[in-house]
């Protein structure tokens, strides 16, 4: 089964880049399959993770950034793949 996890983040105005060169700097152990990392309006930040894995399974995910970084806690989704 493939999960994928979606971690997304805003940050302080103005520290957008700070918030995206913070997420591309943690790394997980082990390492997911894939991890992509997205930026959006309002200094949003998403990283999305997949892994081999069942939906209730113990996987790393990223923390939560420094709060003088972002503007509130950290939204988190866990999503099971339904493609064959």
């Amino acid at each position: 089964m493939t999960v994928a996890l979606m971690w997304e983040a805003r940050a302080v105005d103005g520290r957008g880049e700070h918030l995206l060169a913070w997420a591309r700097e943690q790394r997980l152990t082990p390492a997911p399959l894939r991890r992509e990392t997205f930026r959006a309006p309002q200094d949003r930040v998403l990283v999305i993770t997949w892994w081999d894995a069942t939906l209730d399974a113990d996987l790393p995910e990223l923390p939560e950034p420094d709060g003088e970084l972002v503007t509130r806690t950290v939204h988190r989704w866990r999503f099971e793949s339904v493609e064959s």
